[in-house]
């Protein structure tokens, strides 16, 4: 039984799981186990709970941008803030809140580009300064007019249903609003709680943490719950995401305890005239006035996919005539064959594990559908298992160890088992599957136009770029610095009227084949337009790489594909190394044409 958090005797749900099990005794049976997931396995003194059975640590997800990374203020940043002297709440924190409103203010306006709401939450001692603080927040900043969601707790740290009237359908309408503030349709903006809550929470959006707790008592909760609060990503991908923590030097101090844990928190400067914590946003450059979009405008025509997979061909996979080398066929000791482990070929971890049972027989039909299901998702067929299994199976038997082999033979698992083996089987079913089933239509339609004008914005992680005059968008981003060299050039380029960076956005990619034969796409880095009207594609490289021959012969296909069936526009394309770049460094468009003339010859 899957559980979250019920370790607790007095709990209402450890009580019902204890009834359960009571009650299957009754009945000759009784749980087996209770599996009580939880992100802090921990007492409030940080002691790991003595049944916990494993732990990822915050410091691990943070770093592998699992969760976002906490923020603080730096050192000049908080020196502004100051605790007044009021006996008004509101008076006493106005500084920590009016800094909490501006960071969020500035991460809301980036995030709702992306048609994402921003999320402000205060933390508060009890609920008579939650209600203090709501007002406050509603009171002194239109934008968070009607839009501050109140939420009481008792003191377990659960929704409070004896601080109001409210009835059961009020509580419930209550959660529901909590866990629904992520909606752009929700009213609300900002949340303002007492510090101990508990109730389950799937917020992704709190992009803004202010705490107004003294903390003159120890505080009966984790910094790893405080700071749970807002941790959630709010988007997929490799983004660094973060959250912005602020407030009293008592949370402050609290919080930073959870260095102890090997947590590095990171100090950046806050308040106005600073750069919001969220992520770029890379978007259409519309509210710059010195920009004709219209005419910096490049449209991109889409054609039918050429390269596609006939899966009705799967069963002419004659295994008789692969192209492999055969795998010498070891003889094992004993005490080798209790156990045999299957580990993947790039990263060494163990993927797939047997035992012979007491007979001492190992069950070879698990490791042939291991093969055969592993080769399948690898190439991703939608189906296809039966028919690779008996041809895996096949394979194996008769023609991977040069002679035929008995599968049942605990000799022939161990053998399966090696490197060499494994890959041979995993590969030389790659290379012929992919031989028989990719197919080339031998040519393409336009399917449809896009304007770069017309991408909506998105998001990339922190890092250099180049602010353009040249093209639609707001910035220029690269995988490398030398694509925002080549950017810079082509700002200089007196023949080029604009470009644009292929990013995600554009979703401008051509299929193609790789050089280990699978079907995979091929994303170009620029598209140029020229004084003449030309549109040249553009790939640029920093090293060499096996499949670059084969994206620019795919790309000079296309070029004479949709010169074919859109002849109103010229394409071509134009392949840059940086070593040659770097040596010739062209003044012109025209001039890199006439010189780098690599893969167009």
């Amino acid at each position: 039984m899957m559980t979250h958090h019920v370790h607790d005797r007095q709990m209402a749900w450890f009580k019902s799981i204890e009834d359960i099990h009571n009650r299957l005794l009754q009945k000759g049976g009784e749980l087996a186990l209770q599996v009580d997931v939880t992100a802090t396995p921990k007492h409030s003194d940080g002691a790991i709970f003595v049944q916990t059975v494993a732990d990822y640590p915050l410091v691990e997800a943070i770093s592998q941008n699992i969760v976002k990374h906490p923020v603080l203020p730096d050192a000049e940043s908080r020196a502004k803030l100051v605790e007044r002297q009021s006996i008004k709440y509101t008076e006493k924190y106005a500084d920590y809140l009016d800094l909490g409103v501006i960071e969020w203010r500035k991460a809301y306006a980036e995030h709702e580009k992306l048609e994402k709401k921003a999320v402000l939450f205060v933390m508060t001692d009890n609920t008579q300064s939650c209600d203090e603080v709501a007002e406050y927040l509603e009171n002194h900043y239109p934008d968070l007019k009607d839009a501050v969601l109140v939420i009481h707790t008792n003191k377990s740290g659960e929704i409070s249903e004896a601080r109001s009237s409210k009835k059961q359908a009020e509580l419930e309408k209550l959660r529901k609003q909590a866990n629904t503030i992520d909606s752009l349709e929700s009213p609300y903006k900002a949340i303002v709680s007492v510090l101990m809550l508990k109730e389950g929470w799937d917020v992704k959006n709190v992009t803004t943490i202010v705490g107004l707790r003294a903390f003159i008592a120890k505080p009966n909760i984790l910094p790893e719950q405080t700071l749970g609060r807002g941790l959630r990503l709010m988007y997929s991908g490799d983004l660094e995401e973060t959250v912005s923590v602020i407030g009293t030097d008592a949370f402050m101090e609290f919080v930073e305890s959870i260095k102890s844990e090997g947590v590095e928190l990171e100090r950046q400067s806050m308040g106005s005239g600073t750069k919001p914590k969220a992520p770029l946003v890379i978007e259409v450059d519309k509210t710059n006035v010195n920009k004709d979009i219209d005419a910096l405008d490049i449209e991109i025509p889409i054609l039918t996919r050429r390269i596609y997979r006939e899966y009705r061909n799967l069963g002419d996979l004659d295994v008789t005539h692969l192209d492999f080398t055969p795998v010498s066929y070891q003889t094992y000791g004993e005490d080798e064959l209790r156990e045999i482990v299957f580990k993947d070929m790039t990263t060494g971890a163990v993927t797939h594990t047997t035992v012979m049972d007491s007979n001492g027989i190992a069950d070879y039909r698990s490791v042939i559908g291991y093969f055969a299901e592993t080769v399948r998702k690898d190439l991703r067929l939608v189906s296809g298992y039966d028919v690779l299994y008996g041809k895996v199976k096949n394979f194996v038997q008769n023609q991977l160890f040069g002679e035929t082999i008995a599968l049942e033979d605990p000799n022939t698992l161990r053998n399966l088992s090696e490197l060499r083996a494994t890959k041979t089987v995993m590969e030389t079913f790659k290379y012929a599957i992919n031989d028989l089933t990719i197919q080339d239509r031998g040519e393409a339609e336009l399917s449809e136009t896009r304007r770069a004008q017309d991408a909506r914005p998105f998001m990339v992680k922190e890092q250099e770029y180049l602010v353009p005059q040249k093209s639609v968008f707001n910035r220029i981003t690269g995988d490398s610095h030398f694509e925002l060299e080549f950017a810079a050039f082509l700002e200089n380029c007196p023949d080029v009227v604009s470009y644009v960076k292929n990013d995600f956005s554009l979703h401008f990619k051509l299929d193609y084949i790789n050089a280990d034969g699978d079907v995979a796409n091929y994303y170009p880095d620029f598209l140029v337009k020229l004084t003449d009207e030309r549109l040249i594609v553009i790939e640029t490289k920093g090293r060499e790489d096996l499949d670059v021959p084969l994206k620019m012969q795919r790309l000079s296909q296309w070029c004479e594909d949709v010169n074919t069936v859109s002849p109103k526009s010229i394409y071509d394309f134009v392949y840059v190394d940086q070593e040659n770049f770097d040596v010739y460094r062209p003044e012109t468009f025209q001039q890199l044409l006439e010189g780098f003339t690599e893969y167009r010859i």
